[in-house]
């Protein structure tokens, strides 16, 4: 494949290092397209450019770099989406901080889909990732593609529920379009790559740093219409993408969950700053500014009837133990356990750390 000399100038110019997003946008605000800027002489660049970055910028080094990256973009379903390009998000655009340019490896036109990022703790609750799968399964449906991290826990769930709508998912990644992190979500990764988008900012090879993924954060709330948070603790990351996406005029978004549990003080910090509080997706839908949903069956619906369990009626919603459990129901420990272990089984009640037990309940009930 014939390499882009267009492309290979945006590289040239971005894979330069300490020459950062915003001295590229300076340049490219000056001096036009990047082989406009590439064609400058060095005098001309040097009030704008740092003295290293300028002496990198021909390097021999940073030639590696830029043809190994044209190699990895001639493969299958991978691209790079310059700023240039009528494919880069226009949301992004509206962003403080738009990055130069995007690697993106599947379904390059879920980019131009109207979308919402939903996030959460890592550490979730089994309710957290049920209420996170549910709502963006029905959020896709409605016409929004899902647009979250690839973290464990709230991250991946929401990712399995865009992908079992009609709209997919967007992974935003921490890392270069190349590397998987965590782990323990290749195969998730996988299969984003094969039916939605997996997008970065960052060089390919980039491994997993700490500073990073904050800063992918702003990207992950940009390319949303609004940002649903379903779980997180008051020290989350996802308040970060959420305090973000407030800053960038998108609508914020939280589930109430138990007052008892550490994971539900973060959304209660949100609501309680004005974030709206939603029970549903169409709660969700009929509040986002400016989305109309299309040929979407509204998923509020009474509750199904469920098999009788008298050990369920007394369980409450909040995490419990055994010995309560025992209290408020009148039987042995042994009746109790058994009755837990059915309830367990049938998908209505979930295990927790330290033996306590926590009811579930379908997350897009009306």
């Amino acid at each position: 494949m014939t390499p882009d000399p267009g492309l290979a100038s945006w590289l040239q110019l971005s894979l330069t290092p300490g020459l950062g997003a915003s001295t590229l946008r300076r340049l490219l605000s000056q001096f036009g397209l990047p082989e406009a800027v590439l064609a400058r002489q060095r005098a001309e660049l040097a009030s704008l450019i740092p003295a290293a970055a300028l002496e990198a910028l021909h390097s021999e080094r940073v030639a590696a770099m830029v043809a190994r990256t044209l190699e990895w973009a001639s493969g299958q379903d991978h691209s790079i989406v310059t700023l240039a390009d009528p494919t880069y998000p226009r949301t992004l655009l509206e962003i403080a901080d738009p990055p130069a340019l995007l690697y993106a490896h599947g379904k390059v036109e879920l980019l131009q889909h109207p979308a919402i990022a939903v996030v959460g703790s890592r550490n979730a609750s089994a309710q957290g990732m049920s209420n996170a799968h549910e709502f963006a399964a029905a959020l896709s449906n409605a016409g929004l593609t899902i647009v979250s991290g690839l973290a464990l826990g709230i991250d991946a769930a929401a990712h399995r529920g865009g992908l079992a709508g009609a709209s997919s998912t967007v992974a935003v990644l921490g890392t270069g379009i190349d590397t998987v992190y965590p782990s323990r979500n290749a195969e998730l990764a996988v299969e984003i790559s094969r039916r939605g988008l997996l997008v970065s900012e960052f060089p390919l090879g980039t491994p997993a740093a700490a500073q990073n993924f904050p800063r992918r954060n702003r990207l992950i709330s940009g390319l949303g219409r609004g940002c649903l948070v379903v779980e997180a603790a008051l020290a989350s990351g996802s308040l970060i993408t959420a305090r973000t996406a407030a800053d960038q005029g998108r609508d914020v978004f939280a589930i109430p969950g138990s007052i008892h549990s550490p994971l539900s003080k973060g959304c209660h910090a949100l609501i309680k700053s004005g974030a709206k509080l939603v029970e549903s997706a169409d709660d969700l839908l009929s509040e986002l500014s400016g989305f109309r949903p299309s040929g979407y069956a509204s998923t509020a619906q009474p509750a199904a009837a469920a098999p009788s369990s008298g050990l369920l009626a007394v369980m409450g919603h909040d995490p419990v133990d055994v010995d309560s459990l025992c209290a408020r129901a009148g039987l042995s420990a042994e009746q109790v356990a058994s009755e837990l272990l059915r309830l367990e089984l049938d998908g209505r009640v979930a295990a927790l750390p330290g033996g306590l037990y926590q009811r579930l309940e379908k997350a897009h009930r009306g």
